[in-house]
């Protein structure tokens, strides 16, 4: 995380206006049935593509989300909007892409301590999110989970975003620990039965016995408070159309769960025959002895949170009125003591977290809605997240013009394919690790990293029809996708209004200490 700092305005004055200069669509709609469908979005944190049983996970059972695919579609090629947490989800909410959105980046305030708890960039007052959609079309509507759009006393305030009822992380930084001394309710905090813990005290071989390592686990587990509270938000609007955004904050580091469930997995993750190595805090968040098993168990137990949503459905009657659908805002990570390569978690794809190629972007999506989804079903359609808007907005039969980056992917759910639009290109702008680009034309795709150091530095480029992995760099064979990419960029980009996020036309860059 980037350490707090007061943000340097970039064109103040313009700043309102630039963020109506954005692209946009207008949404066509076709009458449907009076009855308003429910609508679930559950969101997990730092999830890979290949962390699923249902897209090729061998070590980590996760069978409810593999029902789900199996009563629903799965998508094969589903992105995020960008590869790390507060823009993903900003993007996710208002439809924009990497060079429109008003959050591009993790823009830190406060400190890890409670008393320093700050959030990050709050979102800008009255910005039209999923959320807000979704009132204005009498739907009630919850967050329950982690939000990172900003703190309760300012403008990010999910109660002033769209959502009638809020529980969870206000700030991503307190959602690195899984048993915090509190948690956020409408505003006010509520408060926990956990000591305080911090996650990023590190144990030495001398140090980790089993007290240590027992520090880092409290009474009451976030994971559990949110799904308590899911299922009450449920049962409370079973009788009229609700909307459950439900970002889950599994399974970002740090490696923490109960008991039980790293239990499930103990023993099973050793290496050619030896008990797995302690991990005791060398890259940062929460030392365990079971490094493996926690992280696999956090996964199997957020699955059981989703089994236990989904047979809520069925006991309320909900089932075939309600759409289900699952994502993750950026890929695996590589800190904490996760092991990324161990658990195969993004396959054969190339990078993780904070990248802009496939391992860190491209992302395992599920949607089942019984009698309009049908069973069993594998799409490549290739969409990306910031396409939900327009996705509910065709759902609901929204009245209003819709501004959006995103296109509708309700007629490939709806197994409509021969009306469903596709993206002429998918634009990453991605102002953090070095500044990074990514394009996706067709099966082509254009990367550019180091952007700060150099913003004319060569683009790679890669044939996903052949080359998931993005193995060989063929730019060299087309100079005239170059030119395509270039002019994407310049069509695409908008001025941030923060320099910090400014990595294409740095006009404060000779006063950014100023």
């Amino acid at each position: 995380m980037k350490t707090s700092r007061q943000p340097k305005l970039f064109l103040p004055a313009l700043a309102t206006s630039l963020l109506l200069l954005t692209s946009y669509l207008f949404i066509s709609y076709t009458p449907r049935a009076s009855t308003k469908p429910n609508i679930i979005y559950i969101y997990a944190d730092d999830m890979g593509y290949a962390e699923l049983g249902c897209y090729g996970q061998q070590k980590i059972r996760t069978p409810n989300l593999d029902q789900i695919a199996r009563e629903g579609m799965r998508f094969t090629q589903h992105y995020t909007s960008m590869p790390v947490c507060a823009p993903a989800r900003c993007m996710l909410l208002t439809g924009k892409h990497g060079g429109h959105s008003y959050i591009r980046g993790n823009y830190e305030m406060g400190g890890f301590p409670d008393s320093l708890e700050g959030g990050q960039m709050p979102l800008y007052p009255g910005a039209f999110t999923i959320g807000r959609m979704l009132q204005q079309s009498g739907y009630t509507t919850a967050c329950i989970g982690k939000w990172g759009l900003g703190m309760a006393n300012t403008t990010g305030n999910p109660n002033e975003q769209g959502f009638d009822y809020f529980y969870g992380y206000l700030d991503q930084k307190q959602a690195h620990n899984f048993y915090p001394t509190h948690l956020w309710e409408n505003g006010k905090p509520d408060k926990l039965n956990n000591p305080v813990i911090d996650v990023h005290r590190k144990l030495t071989p001398e140090t980790a016995t089993p007290e240590a390592f027992a520090y880092y686990r409290g009474k009451e587990y976030a994971i559990d408070k949110m799904a308590q509270k899911a299922q009450a938000f449920v049962r409370e609007h079973k009788n009229s159309p609700f909307f459950l955004y439900l970002p889950f904050t599994v399974p970002h580091a740090s490696l923490q769960a109960p008991e039980a469930a790293v239990q499930e997995y103990v023993g099973k993750f050793g290496d050619k025959g030896t008990v797995e190595q302690p991990y005791l805090g060398q890259k940062g968040y929460a030392s365990t002895p079971y490094p493996r098993a926690t992280y696999a168990g956090m996964i199997t137990y957020m699955d059981k949170q989703v089994g236990a949503l989904m047979q809520l459905l069925k006991e309320l009657k909900l089932d075939e009125n309600t759409i289900v659908m699952f994502s993750s805002d950026n890929g695996a990570t590589f800190n904490g003591g996760v092991e990324a390569a161990y658990f195969n978690s993004v396959g054969k794809l190339r990078g993780l977290k904070m990248d802009v190629y496939e391992g860190g972007i491209r992302e395992p999506m599920l949607a089942r809605w019984p009698g309009k989804i049908k069973a069993g079903q594998v799409t490549d359609h290739v969409s990306v997240q910031f396409d939900l808007l327009a996705t509910l907005a065709e759902l609901v039969s929204y009245k209003q013009p819709v501004k959006t980056d995103g296109i509708s992917f309700l007629p490939t759910l709806l197994g409509q394919s021969v009306s469903q639009k596709k993206h002429a290109y998918i634009y990453w702008e991605y102002p953090e690790k070095g500044g990074q680009l990514a394009i996706r034309l067709g099966n082509w795709k254009a990367v550019k990293t180091g952007i700060r150091k150099n913003r004319k530095g060569p683009w790679e480029v890669y044939d996903l029809s052949n080359d998931e992995g993005e193995t060989t760099n063929v730019a060299a064979q087309h100079p005239d996708l170059i030119t395509q990419f270039d002019a994407i960029v310049a069509r695409e980009h908008i001025p941030a209004h923060i320099n910090e996020w400014e990595i294409i036309a740095p006009k404060l860059a000779a006063t950014s200490n100023q």
